[in-house]
């Protein structure tokens, strides 16, 4: 088995097809949309690719290390993550192909009119194990 991270993106990837802002959606499309992640989600439980999910608030603060007892926050000049990636969904699958194909399925999740989004995932594998650095 092998782990991946699939990312939905705010913007910041290609277009999707159906490219209406979820603000523009209808209560009950957004429902209809969120049920569809659910039951893919529940789907995989079933089937034990499921390992993780979680959709994103557009909130965000970048935070960094700034010497000891100082610990600045910044916000910018760089893209965002709270700019550009609405959540995620980890599976763990039996091979590449099958990842593929996950992805291309939650790609057609319902958004405005009830019609497919085909929006554009990011398909990243996860380290197995973290790599061991020898000299």
């Amino acid at each position: 088995m092998a782990k991946y991270l699939l990312l939905k993106h705010y913007r910041g990837a290609p277009a999707p097809v159906n490219d209406v802002p979820m603000e523009k959606w209808t209560p009950e499309e957004i429902s209809a949309h969120i049920a569809y992640m659910s039951d893919f989600a529940n789907r995989l439980v079933k089937t034990g690719e499921f390992v993780s999910e979680q959709a994103l608030l557009p909130e965000g603060t970048w935070v960094r290390y700034d010497g000891e007892g100082r610990p600045p926050v910044t916000d910018g000049p760089f893209a965002e993550t709270k700019d550009l990636i609405a959540g995620y969904m980890i599976i763990d699958v039996d091979s590449h192909e099958r990842a593929l194909e996950l992805a291309g399925e939650l790609s057609a999740a319902p958004g405005k009119d009830g019609k497919p989004i085909h929006e554009w995932l990011e398909l990243r594998p996860c380290f197995a194990e973290m790599p061991t650095i020898t000299e």
